[in-house]
């Protein structure tokens, strides 16, 4: 096929979100399990909220005049994201997903990110594959959950809305975490209202940008993300990402009635660093 890339545009964002809908739709039934994408309408308004927004790399992929893909790298923070990255059903394994990321690759390293990182359905293997040709390195599996929300507190932790004056703390957490901090995601969560703090000994100790597949969460200790968990009321989206390795907070969800609706790959390329400390991470990482 003749494929040419350009950058993203608000206009594509009703084009890109079908496709969208119709790839992650297409593959996981072919796979027996539900697609992350619920309808076409919410894939398109997440593409008018990236498409719009300054903190993210759009790159589309256009044959004829008519776009056939896409792909999106998370700039906001130090370490970059990426994803969604889809391709129309009708001109699947063509290699335009393959021409896709390394755009976004390049972005990175053009931009001099540290690290780049995504997660993976891993009942995929053809994405599997792609990202483990490209370079990128598995890191561990994380189990997405969703249920009826937990209620309740975890006692000695309170939770609360975020505020800007908490910024700087939460992200001096992260980076004690996770070597980088997340503060343009942070930012923008707290604008939205959907940000969310761990108090314990008087200090924060943990935070969330929201209980939701496209947000993240970092604590201190296992408890502190646990009094997030346990203070939402509703898991947004496919649901929670909760590492496996996290055994003490995956068997506290499932004893709570939480679900596991699949297991996918965190992968990385570049800088990373074993976590000091409980983390949720989003779909981009």
């Amino acid at each position: 096929m003749d494929v040419v890339l350009r950058p993203g545009r608000p206009g594509d964002a009703e084009e890109c979100g079908r496709i969208c809908f119709e790839a992650f739709d297409g593959i996981a039934r072919a796979h027996g399990f539900a697609s992350d994408m619920p309808g076409a309408r919410p894939a398109t308004d997440m593409f008018r909220t990236v498409l719009g927004h300054p903190g993210f790399y759009t790159v589309v992929a256009e044959s004829g005049g008519r776009i056939v893909g896409s792909n999106c790298l998370d700039e906001r923070s130090p370490v970059a994201g990426v994803g969604p990255i889809t391709v129309d059903p009708v001109v699947q394994d063509g290699g335009i997903g393959r021409r896709l990321m390394l755009d976004v690759l390049r972005r990175a390293t053009e931009r001099r990110a540290p690290g780049i990182r995504l997660l993976q359905s891993g009942y995929h293997c053809r994405s599997f594959a792609l990202y483990a040709g490209l370079g990128f390195v598995f890191r561990e599996t994380v189990a997405c959950l969703q249920g009826p929300p937990i209620g309740g507190v975890v006692p000695g932790y309170e939770v609360r809305a975020a505020t800007e004056a908490d910024l700087a703390a939460c992200d001096d957490l992260c980076r004690r975490v996770h070597g980088v901090d997340r503060g343009g995601e942070l930012a923008d969560a707290v604008t939205a209202g959907t940000a969310r703090v761990t108090e314990h000994g008087g200090r924060i100790t943990g935070y969330a940008t929201d209980l939701s597949f496209f947000a993240h969460a970092v604590g201190e200790t296992t408890e502190d993300v646990r009094a997030l968990i346990a203070a939402a009321p509703s898991f947004g989206g496919p649901g929670i990402l909760v590492p496996a390795r996290d055994s003490a907070l995956l068997q506290w969800c499932l004893g709570k009635g939480l679900k596991v609706q699949q297991l996918m790959s965190l992968m990385t390329v570049g800088l990373y660093n074993e976590p000091a400390g409980a983390y949720l991470p989003s779909i981009l990482y």
